[in-house]
């Protein structure tokens, strides 16, 4: 197997997560929970040919093909492999979810036309909800929890109490850089202390290896420097971008990604002149400016 192969934690007993390094840009995590009966999958893949690794996997680990998909967000690489699941799978997410994967549609294809995604099809949540859902995949609790607008509007914490596991979605990215731009700094700082209150000892984040509560704070101190760098660049009258050129990183300066600072900045920067959390940012402007950061060349995609 080689260091970018996708893996198999058995992290709980019937509990598994899916990890895809390098888990920079659409190379996410996802999870499987269940046995020969009954499966329940967390999160797809951002291509036909990735989800069909995840399928093989739940196969190769002797579960029933999944019944349930809960999709923790409506981003591509989370959800673009929903249809290699089907017909046996139905869709469970969000209301805003479903709302903003049927607004954003083929939204991979646009930034990354050059990705051979494979036969994609468009596959919202067909089952939302609003704040909490339980489910039981034979006997094991699982809890759905909406934190409000944070990584976007549509997020979703997939818990198993009793397990002592939380899939973050997108919530946590260890050893990578946050990206809040459709969602919200201060609501992502809501969602880490949501994530606390779970108590729970395994981590599974949307990107990066498998980890521990310790996540939390790496990130909260990352959120708390985006709010200071926005107060005194917005302050100056600075533009996200010149914000983001002065900053010296830090501690944050060997996490992957890091020219999502300065999208994170348009979002902080959003929240300062009071727009609401989620409010739509101007994607061109966001994209462009981490073109910049990236020494003028676009963000590539890692699957």
């Amino acid at each position: 197997m080689s260091a970018t192969d996708p893996y198999v934690v058995a992290v709980a007993p019937n509990v598994h997560a899916f990890v895809q390094p390098d888990g920079g840009w659409c190379l996410n995590n996802a999870g499987f929970v269940g046995d020969a009966r009954e499966s329940l999958l967390v999160d797809t893949a951002a291509t036909e040919r990735r989800a069909g690794l995840l399928r093989a996997a739940v196969v190769d680990a002797g579960l029933a093909l999944p019944r349930t998909i809960v999709s923790t967000h409506h981003h591509g690489d989370h959800t673009y492999g929903n249809g290699v699941f089907r017909p046996e799978a139905r869709i469970i997410g969000h209301d805003n979810c479903r709302t903003e994967q049927l607004a954003a549609g083929r939204q991979l294809h646009l930034l990354w036309p050059q990705t051979d995604f494979g036969e994609v099809e468009i596959l919202p949540p067909d089952l939302t909800y609003g704040d909490r859902l339980t489910l039981y995949v034979g006997e094991t609790e699982v809890r759905v929890i909406h934190p409000g607008p944070a990584h976007t509007t549509g997020d979703s914490i997939v818990h198993l109490p009793e397990q002592g596991v939380v899939f973050t979605g997108d919530l946590i990215f260890h050893g990578g850089t946050p990206f809040l731009p459709m969602g919200s700094l201060a609501g992502s700082l809501r969602a880490l202390e949501l994530l606390r209150s779970l108590d729970a000892s395994t981590v599974v984040p949307g990107h990066g290896r498998v980890t521990d509560p310790s996540a939390y704070d790496t990130t909260e101190r990352y959120l708390r420097w985006v709010g200071e760098l926005a107060a005194e660049g917005h302050a100056k009258g600075a533009t996200p971008l010149e914000t983001a050129h002065r900053a010296d990183p830090g501690e944050f300066a060997a996490w992957q990604e890091s020219e999502r600072l300065v999208a994170n900045l348009h979002r902080a920067y959003a929240e300062l002149e009071g727009l609401p959390e989620g409010h739509p940012l101007d994607p061109a402007a966001v994209f462009g400016d981490m073109a910049a950061m990236n020494g003028g060349m676009p963000v590539a995609c890692h699957a």
